[in-house]
């Protein structure tokens, strides 16, 4: 009947809340199958993504977890307090991507195991990368945080410290990291939250940097498209700027092949209005007009005839009166 008992707390013991999920992208499993968001998770429980997946998690003391693509971990202890704080909280990741942001409990609280070594949580945000054959990268982002492992231990205390660690003991000095480091650990996926391959929501996506979204071959093949398309609207361009001045060009000589037939057209009726007229007011002297009706001389003309008469009628009567003179005296 011990047994029985046991066995019925068992379950319900494995079955205890300790988060849930706020965020999840294309598949994230859980104990129970597929997890959404507002899902609960459990101690005990196993987390797995898909190699597009990603999950963020928060804990009941307010710990944040993301956990990238290809990821797999377990909540290995959790022991919870009256104080909305935790007593220990470790998690142990196998392999993978993850970024964590310490909560509300002491520093002490916290544990997290991987196959090289244990990440020692002091007041820290950070992201960790978990390789298949157990190599492990530590990247600090806030606060410090240490490494120990079969080689000793190394500190992290200046925004992007990282070390670097294998299960066999070997480990890097703390140093700053760069582009490098994804060389170093054979995986062009490693590290996606700093590269920006993967983006997280909320505050806990603001973290990270560290000048290596830059370099990330993820990265550069996402940007390799949009290059590509690109370039052909800014070629067209070259054309269009060539079509504004043969927009242009129309203009400029209609204006003065408008202008010079319209200043023409007067300039060209003046003269022939002119010519006409100089011929009418030459004329008009009635110097070679026979008739008398254009102008003066047809008037003078006659002028001249009728005092021509008048002369002719005068030397009659002169002769008249001489002849009769003429006749009185014989």
């Amino acid at each position: 009947m011990l047994c029985i008992a046991l066995s019925g707390a068992w379950p319900a013991l494995a079955a205890e809340p300790v988060g849930q999920a706020v965020v999840i992208k294309t598949q994230v499993t859980g104990q129970s199958g597929p997890i959404e968001v507002d899902t609960r998770v459990h101690r005990n429980e196993r987390i797995k993504t898909s190699q597009s997946g990603l999950g963020q998690f928060v804990f009941r003391d307010g710990t944040k977890l993301a956990v990238g693509w290809g990821s797999s971990v377990v909540i290995d202890k959790y022991v919870f307090d009256d104080s909305q704080s935790v007593k220990k909280l470790t998690i142990r990741a196998a392999k993978g991507t993850f970024r964590w942001v310490s909560g509300n409990s002491n520093s002490s609280a916290y544990q997290i195991l991987t196959p090289a070594g244990t990440i020692g949580v002091r007041g820290t945000a950070f992201d960790f990368y978990v390789g298949p054959d157990g190599t492990t990268a530590v990247v600090l982002l806030n606060g410090a945080a240490s490494f120990c492992g079969p080689g000793g231990c190394r500190h992290l205390q200046q925004r992007c410290d990282c070390v670097v660690a294998k299960p066999n003991g070997d480990m890097s000095a703390a140093r700053r990291v760069d582009p490098s480091i994804l060389a170093t650990l054979g995986n062009q996926r490693a590290l996606p939250f700093l590269s920006g391959n993967q983006r997280l929501a909320g505050g806990i996506g603001m973290l990270g940097g560290c000048n290596m979204a830059s370099a990330a071959p993820e990265r550069k093949d996402r940007m390799r498209p949009p290059p590509a398309v690109a370039p052909a609207p800014q070629r067209q361009d070259p054309p269009q700027r060539q079509a504004e001045p043969q927009k242009e060009r129309p203009n400029k000589p209609d204006k003065p092949h408008h202008d010079k037939p319209h200043h023409d057209r007067p300039h060209h009726d003046k003269p022939h209005h002119d010519k006409p007229d100089r011929p009418d007011k030459h004329d008009g002297h009635g110097r070679h007009d026979d008739d008398g009706k254009p102008g003066n001389h047809g008037l003078d003309h006659r002028g001249h005839e009728r005092h021509h008469d008048r002369d002719r009628d005068h030397d009659n009567d002169r002769n008249r009166d001489r002849g009769h003179n003429f006749n009185r005296g014989r």
